[in-house]
Protein backbone atom coordinates (compact mmCIF):
# COMPACT_ATOMS: atom_id res chain seq x y z
CA UNK A 1 0.00 0.00 0.00
CA UNK A 2 1.40 3.09 -1.26
CA UNK A 3 1.52 6.26 0.81
CA UNK A 4 -1.42 8.06 -0.73
CA UNK A 5 -3.83 4.98 -0.16
CA UNK A 6 -2.57 5.17 3.48
CA UNK A 7 -3.31 8.26 3.89
CA UNK A 8 -7.00 7.85 2.40
CA UNK A 9 -7.64 4.25 4.15
CA UNK A 10 -6.59 6.31 7.70
CA UNK A 11 -9.50 9.09 6.60
CA UNK A 12 -11.84 6.17 6.30
CA UNK A 13 -11.23 4.36 9.16
CA UNK A 14 -11.88 7.56 11.28
CA UNK A 15 -14.73 8.30 10.22
CA UNK A 16 -16.38 5.50 11.16
CA UNK A 17 -16.46 6.57 14.73
CA UNK A 18 -16.87 9.76 16.86
CA UNK A 19 -16.68 10.70 20.79
CA UNK A 20 -19.98 12.00 22.05
CA UNK A 21 -17.86 14.90 24.13
CA UNK A 22 -15.51 15.52 21.01
CA UNK A 23 -18.87 15.73 19.16
CA UNK A 24 -20.38 18.49 21.58
CA UNK A 25 -17.04 20.41 21.43
CA UNK A 26 -16.84 20.22 17.68
CA UNK A 27 -18.67 23.22 16.94
CA UNK A 28 -17.75 25.73 19.77
CA UNK A 29 -15.60 28.75 19.95
CA UNK A 30 -12.40 28.27 20.52
CA UNK A 31 -11.34 25.21 19.00
CA UNK A 32 -8.88 23.11 21.30
CA UNK A 33 -5.50 23.83 20.02
CA UNK A 34 -2.72 20.74 19.62
CA UNK A 35 1.42 21.21 19.53
CA UNK A 36 1.99 17.67 17.51
CA UNK A 37 6.12 18.05 17.96
CA UNK A 38 8.06 15.47 15.44
CA UNK A 39 11.64 16.07 15.89
CA UNK A 40 14.09 13.33 15.24
CA UNK A 41 17.43 14.26 17.64
CA UNK A 42 17.98 9.99 16.93
CA UNK A 43 16.72 7.79 14.50
CA UNK A 44 13.81 9.55 12.47
CA UNK A 45 10.97 7.01 12.17
CA UNK A 46 8.99 7.02 8.31
CA UNK A 47 5.79 7.77 10.11
CA UNK A 48 7.09 11.03 11.20
CA UNK A 49 9.66 11.53 8.13
CA UNK A 50 8.60 14.21 5.42
CA UNK A 51 8.83 14.31 2.33
CA UNK A 52 10.23 17.84 0.97
CA UNK A 53 7.29 20.11 2.56
CA UNK A 54 4.64 17.43 2.62
CA UNK A 55 3.80 16.30 6.06
CA UNK A 56 4.82 13.06 7.48
CA UNK A 57 2.07 10.42 8.16
CA UNK A 58 1.32 10.59 11.60
CA UNK A 59 1.04 14.11 11.27
CA UNK A 60 -1.55 14.30 8.41
CA UNK A 61 -3.57 11.80 10.46
CA UNK A 62 -3.81 13.58 13.85
CA UNK A 63 -4.64 17.31 11.74
CA UNK A 64 -7.95 15.13 9.44
CA UNK A 65 -8.47 13.72 12.85
CA UNK A 66 -8.32 17.11 14.55
CA UNK A 67 -11.06 18.34 11.76
CA UNK A 68 -13.52 15.16 12.18
CA UNK A 69 -13.36 15.43 16.22
CA UNK A 70 -13.02 19.53 17.02
CA UNK A 71 -9.36 20.11 17.43
CA UNK A 72 -6.68 22.11 15.47
CA UNK A 73 -3.36 20.86 15.15
CA UNK A 74 0.16 22.74 14.66
CA UNK A 75 2.93 19.90 13.47
CA UNK A 76 6.29 21.23 13.93
CA UNK A 77 9.94 19.73 14.15
CA UNK A 78 11.47 23.39 14.95
CA UNK A 79 12.44 23.40 18.50
CA UNK A 80 12.31 26.79 19.29
CA UNK A 81 8.17 26.43 19.52
CA UNK A 82 9.15 25.82 22.88
CA UNK A 83 10.56 29.52 23.34
CA UNK A 84 7.16 30.51 22.31
CA UNK A 85 3.88 31.01 23.91
CA UNK A 86 2.83 27.93 25.20
CA UNK A 87 -0.57 28.94 26.63
CA UNK A 88 -2.00 29.01 23.43
CA UNK A 89 -2.17 25.04 23.65
CA UNK A 90 -4.26 22.95 25.50
CA UNK A 91 -1.77 19.83 25.00
CA UNK A 92 1.29 18.92 23.20
CA UNK A 93 1.75 15.37 21.69
CA UNK A 94 5.61 14.12 21.33
CA UNK A 95 6.82 11.84 18.62
CA UNK A 96 10.47 12.44 19.31
CA UNK A 97 13.96 10.50 19.96
CA UNK A 98 17.31 11.95 21.30
CA UNK A 99 18.09 14.64 22.82
CA UNK A 100 15.91 17.11 21.91
CA UNK A 101 18.40 19.92 22.86
CA UNK A 102 20.60 19.04 20.03
CA UNK A 103 19.79 19.40 16.06
CA UNK A 104 20.54 15.72 15.84
CA UNK A 105 19.89 13.54 12.69
CA UNK A 106 16.95 15.66 11.20
CA UNK A 107 18.66 18.83 11.39
CA UNK A 108 15.90 20.58 12.39
CA UNK A 109 16.60 23.63 14.86
CA UNK A 110 16.97 22.34 18.94
CA UNK A 111 14.89 22.76 21.56
CA UNK A 112 16.67 24.90 24.07
CA UNK A 113 17.51 23.78 27.69
CA UNK A 114 15.28 26.60 28.90
CA UNK A 115 12.43 25.63 26.18
CA UNK A 116 12.65 21.74 27.79
CA UNK A 117 12.25 23.85 31.41
CA UNK A 118 8.94 25.50 29.80
CA UNK A 119 7.60 22.54 28.31
CA UNK A 120 7.62 20.74 31.54
CA UNK A 121 6.67 23.49 33.70
CA UNK A 122 3.61 24.33 31.38
CA UNK A 123 2.37 20.41 31.82
CA UNK A 124 2.75 20.77 35.64
CA UNK A 125 0.94 24.09 35.40
CA UNK A 126 -1.67 22.14 33.70
CA UNK A 127 -1.38 21.66 29.70
CA UNK A 128 -1.94 18.02 29.08
CA UNK A 129 0.64 15.98 27.18
CA UNK A 130 0.26 13.00 24.83
CA UNK A 131 3.41 10.82 24.00
CA UNK A 132 3.82 8.24 21.14
CA UNK A 133 5.71 5.49 20.97
CA UNK A 134 9.44 6.75 20.73
CA UNK A 135 8.56 9.63 23.02
CA UNK A 136 9.69 7.33 25.32
CA UNK A 137 13.10 7.04 23.52
CA UNK A 138 13.58 10.75 24.11
CA UNK A 139 15.79 12.74 26.78
CA UNK A 140 16.97 9.40 28.33
CA UNK A 141 18.32 9.03 31.94
CA UNK A 142 22.03 8.58 32.40
CA UNK A 143 23.68 5.38 33.70
CA UNK A 144 23.56 1.93 31.49
CA UNK A 145 20.47 1.68 29.41
CA UNK A 146 19.74 -2.13 30.37
CA UNK A 147 19.78 -1.22 33.78
CA UNK A 148 17.31 0.70 36.08
CA UNK A 149 18.00 4.46 37.49
CA UNK A 150 17.24 5.51 40.86
CA UNK A 151 17.46 8.99 39.48
CA UNK A 152 15.56 9.64 35.86
CA UNK A 153 15.77 12.75 33.33
CA UNK A 154 13.09 15.16 34.29
CA UNK A 155 11.33 14.87 31.05
CA UNK A 156 11.39 10.51 31.53
CA UNK A 157 9.57 11.53 35.14
CA UNK A 158 7.33 13.42 33.73
CA UNK A 159 5.96 11.17 31.11
CA UNK A 160 6.41 8.09 33.73
CA UNK A 161 8.88 5.48 31.50
CA UNK A 162 11.77 4.98 29.26
CA UNK A 163 12.90 2.90 26.82
CA UNK A 164 15.04 0.30 26.83
CA UNK A 165 15.14 -1.54 23.33
CA UNK A 166 12.92 -3.39 20.89
CA UNK A 167 13.10 -6.78 19.19
CA UNK A 168 11.62 -7.40 15.68
CA UNK A 169 8.32 -6.58 14.78
CA UNK A 170 5.74 -8.68 15.62
CA UNK A 171 2.61 -9.21 16.71
CA UNK A 172 1.41 -9.27 19.98
CA UNK A 173 -1.54 -8.84 22.62
CA UNK A 174 -1.98 -5.47 24.66
CA UNK A 175 -3.82 -6.48 27.57
CA UNK A 176 -6.87 -3.88 28.64
CA UNK A 177 -6.11 -3.51 32.59
CA UNK A 178 -8.41 0.06 32.59
CA UNK A 179 -11.05 -1.16 30.37
CA UNK A 180 -13.07 2.59 31.63
CA UNK A 181 -10.13 4.65 30.47
CA UNK A 182 -11.67 6.77 27.66
CA UNK A 183 -11.23 5.08 24.20
CA UNK A 184 -11.24 1.58 25.55
CA UNK A 185 -14.84 0.74 25.84
CA UNK A 186 -14.74 -1.55 22.45
CA UNK A 187 -11.06 -2.39 21.76
CA UNK A 188 -10.96 -5.93 23.12
CA UNK A 189 -11.21 -8.49 21.04
CA UNK A 190 -11.48 -11.51 22.57
CA UNK A 191 -12.53 -13.13 26.02
CA UNK A 192 -9.19 -12.40 27.56
CA UNK A 193 -9.48 -8.49 27.46
CA UNK A 194 -7.39 -7.82 24.90
CA UNK A 195 -5.97 -7.44 21.44
CA UNK A 196 -3.59 -7.98 19.30
CA UNK A 197 -1.31 -5.78 16.65
CA UNK A 198 1.77 -5.87 14.46
CA UNK A 199 3.78 -3.60 15.84
CA UNK A 200 7.43 -2.52 16.78
CA UNK A 201 6.72 -3.48 20.72
CA UNK A 202 9.27 -1.47 23.23
CA UNK A 203 10.62 -2.28 26.28
CA UNK A 204 10.46 -0.23 29.08
CA UNK A 205 11.68 0.61 32.56
CA UNK A 206 12.16 3.53 35.09
CA UNK A 207 8.11 3.17 35.56
CA UNK A 208 6.75 5.88 37.72
CA UNK A 209 5.05 4.57 41.27
CA UNK A 210 2.34 6.34 40.39
CA UNK A 211 1.57 5.11 36.47
CA UNK A 212 -2.60 3.84 36.23
CA UNK A 213 -1.99 1.63 33.41
CA UNK A 214 -4.20 1.01 31.00
CA UNK A 215 -2.52 -1.20 28.70
CA UNK A 216 0.11 -4.15 29.74
CA UNK A 217 2.70 -5.84 27.15
CA UNK A 218 1.49 -9.90 27.05
CA UNK A 219 5.38 -10.60 26.79
CA UNK A 220 4.76 -14.76 26.64
CA UNK A 221 5.35 -16.05 23.22
CA UNK A 222 6.97 -12.79 21.88
CA UNK A 223 10.46 -13.38 19.98
CA UNK A 224 13.23 -11.35 20.99
CA UNK A 225 15.15 -11.21 24.95
CA UNK A 226 13.74 -7.98 25.19
CA UNK A 227 10.63 -9.66 25.96
CA UNK A 228 11.91 -11.92 28.52
CA UNK A 229 10.35 -10.62 31.20
CA UNK A 230 7.07 -10.33 33.12
CA UNK A 231 4.45 -8.05 31.45
CA UNK A 232 4.81 -4.53 31.94
CA UNK A 233 3.23 -1.27 31.42
CA UNK A 234 2.77 -0.17 27.66
CA UNK A 235 -0.01 2.24 27.86
CA UNK A 236 -0.57 4.50 30.88
CA UNK A 237 -1.74 7.76 32.25
CA UNK A 238 -0.76 9.64 34.98
CA UNK A 239 -1.14 13.28 36.76
CA UNK A 240 2.18 15.84 36.58
CA UNK A 241 1.48 18.47 39.44
CA UNK A 242 -1.71 20.02 38.06
CA UNK A 243 -1.10 18.23 34.08
CA UNK A 244 -2.59 14.97 32.55
CA UNK A 245 -0.13 13.02 30.68
CA UNK A 246 -0.82 9.90 28.51
CA UNK A 247 1.04 7.61 26.69
CA UNK A 248 1.32 4.44 24.51
CA UNK A 249 3.97 2.63 23.17
CA UNK A 250 2.26 1.95 19.76
CA UNK A 251 2.27 4.60 16.47
CA UNK A 252 5.58 2.93 14.85
CA UNK A 253 3.93 1.77 11.89
CA UNK A 254 1.90 3.94 9.62
CA UNK A 255 -0.71 1.02 9.36
CA UNK A 256 -0.47 1.32 13.50
CA UNK A 257 -1.90 5.06 12.64
CA UNK A 258 -5.14 4.00 10.18
CA UNK A 259 -6.14 1.18 12.80
CA UNK A 260 -9.10 1.94 14.59
CA UNK A 261 -8.25 0.63 17.71
CA UNK A 262 -5.33 2.57 17.88
CA UNK A 263 -7.05 5.56 17.27
CA UNK A 264 -9.95 5.58 19.73
CA UNK A 265 -7.41 4.64 22.41
CA UNK A 266 -5.22 7.38 21.22
CA UNK A 267 -7.96 10.18 21.19
CA UNK A 268 -9.06 8.60 24.11
CA UNK A 269 -5.95 10.04 25.65
CA UNK A 270 -6.25 13.03 24.03
CA UNK A 271 -9.62 14.00 25.05
CA UNK A 272 -8.49 13.22 28.72
CA UNK A 273 -5.12 15.03 28.38
CA UNK A 274 -7.16 17.76 27.71
CA UNK A 275 -9.28 17.50 30.04
CA UNK A 276 -12.91 17.00 28.06
CA UNK A 277 -13.58 13.88 30.10
CA UNK A 278 -12.60 12.71 33.55
CA UNK A 279 -11.42 9.03 34.07
CA UNK A 280 -10.35 6.91 37.76
CA UNK A 281 -6.14 6.90 37.22
CA UNK A 282 -5.51 5.89 40.49
CA UNK A 283 -2.11 4.14 40.44
CA UNK A 284 -2.02 1.02 39.84
CA UNK A 285 1.15 -0.40 38.94
CA UNK A 286 1.49 -3.20 41.36
CA UNK A 287 -1.73 -4.36 41.02
CA UNK A 288 -1.51 -4.07 37.41
CA UNK A 289 1.84 -5.71 36.25
CA UNK A 290 3.18 -6.94 39.26
CA UNK A 291 6.43 -7.59 37.24
CA UNK A 292 6.71 -4.48 35.73
CA UNK A 293 10.36 -3.43 37.06
CA UNK A 294 12.15 -6.71 36.39
CA UNK A 295 14.41 -5.56 33.60
CA UNK A 296 14.92 -7.83 30.33
CA UNK A 297 18.55 -10.11 30.09
CA UNK A 298 21.63 -8.18 29.54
Amino acid sequence: MNRRQLLLSAAALSAGFQFPWRQALAGASPRHRILFFTKSAGFEHSAIKREGETLSYAEQTLIDLGKQHGFDVHATKDGRVFDDDLSVYDAVVFYTTGDLTTVGSDMHPAMSAEGKKRLLAAVADGMGFVGSHCAADTFHSAGPPREAQTEVDPYIAMLGGEFISHGPQQKSRQVIKSASFPGLAEAASDEENSFALNEEWYSLKNFADDLHVILAQDTQGMEGKDYERPPFPSTWARRHGKGRVFYTSMGHREDVWSDPTFQKIFLGGLGWAMGDVDADVEPNLEQATPGAKVMPPA
